[in-house]
Order: C-alpha cells, then sequence, then structure tokens
C-alpha cells in the first residue's frame, strides 16, 4: 500500500488561526503546497484563495498533485448562491475537487429541502466541470442516528439524480477539523463514525478528515473501506510518526 495516495496534505488556517501575519501565514501555505508536490501526495488542500497560488506551483514543478479546496468553510450556513458562487471561482482558479461543508445546522434543525437543494446544486456544479465534489457532515456536531441520517441523504440526493459512473467522483466527509467540541472529545473522523458513514454512503465514497494523527490509524481507515484521509499533518504519518494537527 502506497498510503500517499490516499492523503490530503491539508492546510486551512487564517492568519488569525495560525497568530501569523498573512504574508507569514503565505509563506507557510507555500511550504505545504511545496511538500506535496515533493512528497508526491495525492492532493494539497488549501483555502479557496490560495487556489490560484497552488495552481502555479504544480505547473510549474509539472507535478500531479491534485487541488483540493473548501466551500463555506467551516460553517457551511451561507446560502446556496453563494456556495456556488465560491464554488465556480474555484474551479475558475484551477481546483480538481470542491469540499463543501453541508448545512448540517439547517438538517438538524428539520429543514431537509435546503439541504437536498445544495447537495443537488453544489454536486451538479461540480460534476458538470469534471470535479470530484465531497460533502463534509461535521460528525462531531451530530449524534450516530444524524450521521446515518445525513449520509443517507446525500446518498439518496447522488444516486436519484446521477449516473452511476459518476458515484465514485463524490464523498461524504467526515468532519472539517475545526468543529469545537466540549471536554475535548474528538471533533473529527472515528472509527465508530466512519463506520457509520461507510454503512450509509456507498456506493459514494468516505473521506475521513481530523483526528487521524499516525499511520496505524490511517493504514485502519483504510481498511476500513475509507479512499482518503485528509490531515495536516500527512508527512508525518506518511513517514510512520505521531503527527502533533489538531486537524
Amino acid at each position: 500500500m502506497n498510503i500517499k495516495n490516499y492523503l490530503d496534505s491539508t492546510y486551512l488556517k487564517t492568519n488569525s488561526q495560525a497568530g501569523l501575519s498573512e504574508n507569514e501565514n503565505e509563506a507557510v501555505a507555500q511550504g505545504f503546497i511545496q511538500e506535496a508536490i515533493d512528497e508526491e501526495f495525492k492532493l494539497i488542500m488549501i483555502r479557496p484563495e490560495r487556489v490560484a497560488l497552488a495552481k502555479k506551483m504544480i505547473v510549474d514543478a509539472d507535478s500531479k498533485v491534485l487541488i483540493g479546496t473548501v466551500i463555506d468553510f467551516p460553517e457551511g450556513t451561507s446560502s446556496i448562491a453563494k456556495k456556488l458562487d465560491e464554488a465556480l471561482e474555484c474551479i475558475q482558479n484551477g481546483a480538481d475537487e470542491l469540499d463543501y461543508v453541508c448545512n448540517y445546522e439547517a438538517f438538524k434543525a428539520g429543514d431537509v429541502d435546503s439541504v437536498k437543494d445544495e447537495i443537488l446544486k453544489g454536486t451538479q456544479l461540480g460534476l458538470d466541470n469534471n470535479k470530484t465534489v465531497k460533502w463534509i457532515i461535521e460528525v462531531a456536531a451530530l449524534n450516530d442516528k444524524l450521521i446515518a441520517e445525513l449520509t443517507t441523504l446525500i446518498r439518496n440526493v447522488v444516486v436519484a439524480n446521477f449516473k452511476s459512473e459518476v458515484y465514485n467522483s463524490v464523498f461524504v466527509k467526515s468532519s472539517t477539523g475545526f468543529y469545537k467540541t466540549e471536554n475535548d472529545l474528538p471533533n473529527g473522523a472515528t472509527v465508530a463514525s466512519i463506520t457509520i458513514m461507510l454503512q450509509n454512503a456507498a456506493p459514494l465514497l468516505v473521506k475521513a478528515a481530523g483526528g487521524v494523527r499516525t499511520y496505524k490509524e490511517a493504514v485502519e481507515m483504510i481498511e476500513l473501506g475509507v479512499k482518503r484521509i485528509g490531515t495536516s499533518g500527512a508527512k508525518a504519518i506518511a513517514n510512520g510518526e505521531e503527527t502533533s494537527s489538531k486537524y
């Protein structure tokens, strides 16, 4: 197993979150992009405003690393129109994969129709432009029943509206890695949450993000059935080390 083929190396901190100036944080992001190129990770996951930078660096390096970005991150509560506008700009700037934050708060409040609508329209935009689409459900904000129900909803919308040949281009993703939990509870992927997602996502794929900190944990997730792992400690994991990264 080449674990690098599963790793989405991720850097999503804002300047304030990183405690850095704009120029300093830009340099950190550039370092992550270069590391993804050098290490030949599957993908670099970067904020929308840095997609063009990643595209230039990858093209200049003649690299095959894919570019992923997050849409409506990290809350996911923006309007469908705003989500689509942000996604389209990222596509135009060179993104290969769009990781939308699903409006899980609306889902929890019972507004299933608006969630269906954003899944349909967001997925359509991505697939129409030959992009991979992932829907982040934020498992730490949901109980087991809601994880199963929201995963099933995403699957049902995709299966009802798109042909089977594109199912491998749509993922359900566990977490942003930025959700604030109480009592230091896990805010990302766990074996329990990923198992529920896998049971309800097929034929769509599952991405485990947040909380995968060692090579052993990454292998465990892959053996469960996930096809991608998002981590800001990709190099440490690939080298068999433990990352101190929180997402």
